[in-house]
C-alpha cells in the first residue's frame, strides 16, 4: 500500500507539470433507428451541462463528430423531429482515445396533428434489444472497468445485478437459482462455448476469468428471464455480447502491465478512404507473482487469450471477421515424501490443457429503408486434455485417469428485421448448427491399470427458427409477441415455444409496469446423447433424451425516482420440466456439476421450481459519485427420479450487493475509488456418511439427503482504486484492484485425511490483488 501511495504522489507531481493546458479529445458516433438500424441524418447531438455549449448534427450517413471536448464525463442528448429524445449517460472522454458512441433512437408513434411532449429516455436503463420488455439490462463495458469486483471481466460484473450470484475461484453465473450450465453465451448473434479460462473444471458453466476483454467489447445485454423469441437454446439467462469496431480514422494503442499479467490492444484503419479497420486484444498471465496468495495447486497456472474484429464497409453493407480464443495450462506435482501425504491430491500429478475458440464472418446490410439483414457463418471449438497420475507406496507414478474431449460447432445464422411502421417491428431468423464431439475417458479405479470407460464420437444438427414482433397498441401499451422452434435431428425431438410480454406506462415519465411469459428449452451436452453402457452394449442408451424445458413468468415495476436514480422490482416464477434424471435416485441434471460421463439410462421426468423477487436501486454516476443496491430473495428446488422434492444445489435463498464509487478530478487527473460488498446464502451440499467414508478411505455422501445442508452466510468485499493522468494524446493509469478483501472461503466439499483417518472440509480463500499500470496512446 505504501508503494501504491508513493506512485500516486509521483503521478500527481507529473500532473501539475501539464496542468497549464487542458487536454481535449473528439467524440465520434453514429445515430441509428433503434428498430430498423438505418442511419438517421439531421439529428442534433448536444453535450449537456457543457460550457461553452458543444454539439453536432448527424450527417446523411448518420455519423457525427464533436471536436475539442475537454476530458471528463458527459451526458449526450440526441433530438430529432419524429423521434423520442435520448440521453446517453456517463460517456467518458480521455485524452488518448477517441470516444465512439452509437445512439439508437425510437420513432415516436404520433398521429398527424397531435402534439406530444415525450420525456427523455435514459439509454443506460434499457437493454439494447428493443424486443426485451422484462428481466433485461444493458451491460456497460465502462462499468466492467470501474465497478469493484468487475476486474475488467463482464462476467464478474454481472454478479452485481439482482438475482445473479457467483463465487471467487469459480465465476459460474447462477441466475435466479439456476445452475450456471443453463446460461447461454452469445457473441455477434452466435452461441459460443463457455468463454471462461479453466472452464468447467470445478463446475459446468464456470471458470476463472472470461476471455472477454473490456478493451474489445461494445455495450451488451444481459437477460435473466422471459426472453424474446430470438433467443433459442437458452434456459436460465443470456449473455448477448457484441464486439465494437476499431477506429477507422486514427491509430490507438493500449499496453497494461500488472501482477496478473500483460494486456496489449491496438486498433486503427486499414484504409481511411474505405473506412475499414482492425481491432485486437491479447492477454497473457502466469499468476507466478501471486503464487503465495493462491491455493497450493495453482502454482503452475498460466493462461492467454486473443480477440479481434476486422471491419470492411461495402456499399450499403458491412463485412466483419471476428474471433476469440484462449489457451490455458495448469497442473500440480506429486509430493515425493509419503510422510507428508495428507489428502489424495498430495500424491497426484496432474496436467491440464484447455482451449476454446470462435471465429465468424458476418455481413450486415440495409436492403431497404426499413429492413436490416444480417447473416453469419461461424465455427466454435472447446477442447480439454486432462491427465492424472497417482504415486503408489513405491513412489512410482501410475496413470489414474484421463479426459480428452473435443467439441466443434459449425453455425449459420441469418435474421431479417423489418420495420413496418413506427408501431410495428418484426424480427425473423433461422440458425443451423452442426454439432460434432469426440470424448475419451479412462480410469484406473482401484486396479492401478488404466481402462477405457468410453471412447466415442458423434455428429448431429440442431435447427432453430423464430419470429417476433413489437407492436405499440396505444400511447401507453406495447406488446412483444413471438414464437420459437427447435429441432434436433439425432432423435427428431422438436419444440414450439411461445413468448409474450406487455409494457405499460400510464403517464409519460412515470412508472413502467411489465409482464412477460416465455417457454424456453435447452439441449444438453451432445456427448450425453451418444453415451453407451456395458448394461446395454453398443446401444446409445440416452439417444432419446428430449430438450430440458422451462416456463418463465415475470412481473416488472420500474420507477425513475429522479433524473439519476431509478428503482426496479421484479417478482418471478420458473417451472422447469423434462429434466434428465435417473430412476429411483436423487440425481438430476439440474445439479450437474462436473459429471463428464453418465452411463446410466436417463429419463426426462425431472422437474424444478424457482421463484423469488429481485430489487434494484441505482444512482447513475453524477456529481462525481454513484451507487447500486441490488437484492434477491428466492427459492430453488427440484424433483428427482425418486419422486422427492429437494433443495437445488444453487439454492442460496438470498443475496445482496452494495456498490459505491466516487471520482475526484484534479485538473487533468482523475482519482477513482470503488467498493462492493456482497452477502449471500451459503453453498448447498449433501451430508457425509462418516463411518462409511472412514471405512472406504474416501468421502461417501448421503445422496438420499442430497443438498439438505448449507454452509454459513458468505460475505465478500472487493475494491478498486485508480488514478489517471490525461495528457494530450496520451494517458497513464495506475490501479489497484482487489478481489475478496474479506478472505471469504469458497466451499469445495469434503476430503479424506490419511493422517488423521477423518473427513475434513475442503475450503479455500482466494485473494487476488492486481496492481497495474496502463498507458494509452
Amino acid at each position: 500500500m505504501k508503494n501504491f501511495l508513493f506512485l500516486l504522489v509521483v503521478l500527481a507531481v507529473c500532473t501539475t507539470a501539464y496542468a497549464e493546458q487542458q487536454p481535449t479529445q473528439r467524440i465520434r458516433g453514429i445515430v441509428i433507428d433503434k428498430d430498423s438500424r438505418k442511419p438517421l441524418p439531421g439529428v442534433t447531438i448536444q453535450i449537456l451541462k457543457s460550457t461553452p455549449k458543444l454539439g453536432a448534427i448527424s450527417s446523411s450517413s448518420g455519423t457525427f463528430a464533436i471536436a475539442n471536448v475537454p476530458v471528463g464525463r458527459y451526458d449526450l442528448q440526441a433530438t430529432s423531429l419524429g423521434y423520442e429524445p435520448v440521453i446517453t449517460r456517463e460517456i467518458i472522454v480521455t485524452s488518448a482515445k477517441e470516444t465512439f458512441v452509437t445512439i439508437a433512437m425510437k420513432e415516436a408513434a404520433v398521429s398527424l396533428g397531435e402534439v406530444v411532449v415525450t420525456p427523455l429516455t435514459v439509454s443506460k436503463a434499457e437493454p439494447l434489444n428493443s424486443m426485451s420488455s422484462v428481466s433485461a439490462r444493458m451491460l456497460s463495458v465502462e462499468e466492467a472497468k470501474r465497478y469493484a469486483g468487475g476486474f475488467d471481466d463482464p462476467a464478474r460484473l454481472a454478479s452485481s445485478f439482482a438475482g445473479v450470484a457467483s463465487g471467487i475461484g469459480n465465476n459460474g453465473i447462477v441466475v435466479r437459482g439456476n445452475a450456471p450450465k443453463f446460461l447461454q453465451w452469445k457473441i455477434e448473434d452466435i452461441e459460443i462455448p463457455n468463454p471462461n479460462h479453466f472452464a468447467d473444471m470445478s463446475g459446468f458453466g464456470g471458470g476463472g476469468l472470461t476471455a472477454l476483454s473490456s478493451q474489445l467489447l461494445a455495450n451488451s445485454d444481459f437477460l435473466t428471464g422471459a426472453f424474446p423469441a430470438e433467443y433459442t437454446n437458452a434456459l436460465s439467462g443470456v449473455f448477448d455480447i457484441f464486439m465494437r469496431s476499431g477506429n477507422s480514422s486514427d491509430y490507438e494503442h493500449t499496453v497494461q502491465f500488472g501482477l496478473v499479467g500483460i494486456d496489449i490492444a491496438s486498433e486503427g484503419p486499414f484504409s481511411k478512404e474505405s473506412k475499414s479497420s482492425y481491432l485486437f486484444n491479447y492477454r497473457y498471465s502466469t499468476l507466478s507473482l501471486l503464487t503465495p496468495l493462491l491455493p497450493d495447486d495453482a502454482g503452475g497456472t498460466s493462461y492467454q487469450d486473443l480477440s479481434f474484429k476486422l471491419t470492411f464497409p461495402s456499399g450499403n453493407g458491412t463485412f466483419s471477421l471476428w474471433g476469440i480464443g484462449l489457451i490455458d495450462g495448469s497442473g500440480q506435482t506429486a509430493e515425493t515424501d509419503s510422510t507428508l501425504w495428507k489428502y489424495l491430491q498430495d500424491k497426484e500429478e496432474q496436467d491440464v490443457q484447455q482451449s476454446m475458440g470462435a471465429v465468424g464472418l458476418s455481413y450486415a446490410v440495409l436492403p431497404g429503408e426499413n429492413t436490416f439483414f444480417k447473416t453469419t457463418l461461424a465455427a466454435t471449438v472447446s477442447e480439454l486434455n486432462l491427465d492424472t497420475k497417482r504415486m503408489n507406496a513405491a513412489l512410482t507414478l501410475l496413470p489414474q485417469n484421463a479426459i480428452h474431449s473435443s467439441n466443434w460447432n459449425f453455425v449459420l445464422s441469418s435474421s431479417l428485421t423489418t420495420k413496418f411502421s413506427a408501431e410495428h417491428t418484426n424480427k425473423t431468423g433461422i440458425t443451423l448448427t452442426g454439432l460434432r464431439y469426440t470424448m475419451a475417458l479412462s480410469d484406473a479405479g482401484t486396479n492401478q491399470v488404466l481402462q477405457s470407460i468410453t471412447n466415442e464420437n458423434g455428429f448431429s444438427a440442431l435447427l432453430a427458427g423464430y419470429t417476433g414482433s413489437s407492436v405499440q397498441l396505444s400511447k401507453t401499451l406495447t406488446m412483444t409477441a413471438g414464437i420459437s422452434s427447435q429441432f434436433f435431428t439425432l432423435n427428431s425431438h422438436a419444440t414450439l415455444e411461445p413468448r409474450l410480454a406487455f409494457r405499460y406506462q400510464p403517464t409519460p415519465g412515470g412508472a413502467v409496469f411489465g409482464i412477460g411469459y416465455g417457454n424456453h428449452s435447452r439441449l444438453e451436452r451432445i456427448n450425453y446423447y451418444f453415451s453407451t453402457s456395458p448394461e446395454f452394449g453398443s446401444e446409445l442408451v440416452n439417444k432419446h433424451l428430449d430438450f430440458t424445458k422451462a416456463h418463465h413468468l415475470v412481473v416488472s415495476y420500474s420507477q425513475k425516482i429522479s433524473d439519476d436514480i431509478s428503482l426496479k422490482v421484479e417478482p418471478y416464477v420458473q417451472y422447469i420440466y423434462n429434466v434428465p434424471v435417473i430412476a429411483d435416485s436423487s440425481f438430476s441434471f439440474i445439479n450437474l456439476q462436473n459429471e463428464w460421463f453418465v452411463s446410466k439410462k436417463l429419463e426426462n421426468r425431472g422437474e424444478g421450481r424457482n421463484y423469488g423477487i429481485d430489487l434494484t436501486l441505482e444512482k447513475y454516476l453524477s456529481d462525481g459519485y454513484y451507487f447500486l443496491v441490488s437484492g434477491s430473495v428466492f427459492h430453488a428446488e427440484y424433483l428427482a427420479g425418486d419422486g422427492i422434492w429437494r433443495n437445488a444445489r444453487s439454492n442460496k435463498n438470498f443475496l445482496g450487493n452494495l456498490l459505491v464509487g466516487k471520482e475526484w478530478q484534479f485538473g487533468n487527473a482523475v482519482l477513482s475509488a470503488n467498493i462492493r460488498l456482497t452477502v449471500q446464502g451459503g453453498d448447498r451440499y449433501s451430508p457425509v456418511k462418516e463411518e462409511e467414508s472412514i471405512a472406504a478411505r474416501d468421502v461417501v455422501y448421503d445422496q438420499s439427503r442430497a443438498f439438505a445442508l448449507q454452509t454459513p452466510v458468505m460475505t465478500q468485499a472487493h475494491w478498486t482504486m485508480s488514478y489517471r493522468i490525461n495528457n494530450q494524446g496520451v494517458s497513464h493509469e495506475i490501479a489497484l484492484k482487489i478481489l475478496n478483501a474479506t478472505m471469504q472461503k469458497d466451499f469445495y466439499g469434503y476430503r479424506y485425511n490419511f493422517r488423521t483417518n477423518s473427513i475434513d472440509e475442503n475450503s479455500e480463500a482466494i485473494f487476488i490483488p492486481n496492481l497495474s499500470y496502463r498507458i494509452e496512446f
